[in-house]
């Protein structure tokens, strides 16, 4: 029941981010977008490793966006 739960919670605040996102997106350098995708992907695959803990997807938020970040300079 916990894991189902936590699982709506990531798919209403990935909409939510995705929705405020959209409107700044076009005005983003390639590097921010890079360091904003490398975040949402770091941060879902922190939940699913760790089972939706809130540490797990906050490390794996920062990881890949600093991961994005570094990717984003190379283009």
């Amino acid at each position: 029941m916990k894991a189902n739960l936590v699982a709506k919670l990531m798919v209403g605040a990935a909409i939510a981010v995705s929705a405020t996102g959209c409107a700044s997106w076009d005005s983003m350098s390639g590097r921010q977008k890079s360091t904003v995708v490398g975040a949402g992907v770091g941060g879902v695959a922190g939940a699913a490793l760790t089972g939706g803990g809130v540490l797990g997807t906050i490390g794996g938020a920062a990881i890949g966006g600093v991961v994005g970040d570094q990717v984003g300079k190379r283009r």
